[in-house]
């Protein structure tokens, strides 16, 4: 398994040399925080609303429109035609791709969200990547934490991999899709299209173009055209 299983890196993020499509996937999470700290230019908004809280290094678009409250940690870099909504608290080390979405209520910490990636509502994303078109449904939470807090292992063809990483979210890739409530555990991963349905607790590897549907029993099944 490797990154572009899962994604395809867009030109619009100026850190591609830090993120090698040959490498195993949840090693791009590994290199935001040397990307960001490889140096990137500071910009801020000329006008930046009451409520609004900015710490650090941070580089935000001149398209990117900041809500009535929220509260940005740096490094962060946020591309072109993002909007963030109220409420969204982004703490550190986190690179947001133009067209996102960083939604009310939600919290952003060691990730990266490539072009397109909507996250509208109340969900946690910590150190994880979300590919290209990605979306997560309101509420969903990506655990990066065992609850032993032993370092984490993922499931591919070849079996379980120790990645050696005690803080591994989950991995999206481009057009994933994720239902309201659902939560991912730690080392979760889901191929390009592939779709966990709404309410489900997750852990494992779940292919390309496959669905997991929640009760009457849950089932993996091929994702429609």
């Amino acid at each position: 398994m490797k990154a572009s299983d899962l994604f395809s890196f867009p030109d619009s993020i100026p850190f591609a040399d830090f993120f090698a499509p040959n490498a195993l996937p949840w090693e791009w999470i590994q290199q935001i925080k040397p990307a960001l700290a490889s140096g990137f230019e500071e910009r801020l908004p000329e006008k930046i609303p009451a409520g609004v809280s900015i710490k650090g290094k941070v580089f935000i678009h001149e398209s990117v429109e900041l809500p009535p409250f929220c509260s940005i940690e740096g490094p962060v870099w946020i591309g072109e035609g993002v909007q963030i909504r109220p409420g969204a608290y982004i703490r550190g080390n986190v690179i947001i791709g133009a067209g996102s979405v960083v939604g009310n209520s939600c919290e952003y910490k060691n990730c990266l969200l490539l072009e397109g990636v909507q996250t509208p509502h109340f969900s946690y994303i910590g150190d994880s990547v979300l590919g290209n078109r990605s979306h997560l449904g309101a509420g969903v939470i990506l655990s990066n934490l065992r609850l032993d807090q032993k370092p984490v292992k993922v499931r591919t063809g070849d079996g379980l991999v120790d990645t050696g990483m005690r803080k591994f979210g989950a991995l999206l890739g481009d057009d994933a899709e994720v239902g309201c409530n659902a939560v991912l555990n730690p080392g979760s991963i889901l191929g390009r299209k592939a779709i966990v349905g709404p309410l489900i607790p997750f852990v494992g590897t779940l292919g390309e173009g496959r669905m997991l549907l929640g009760k009457p029993a849950s089932r993996q099944v091929d994702r429609p055209e």
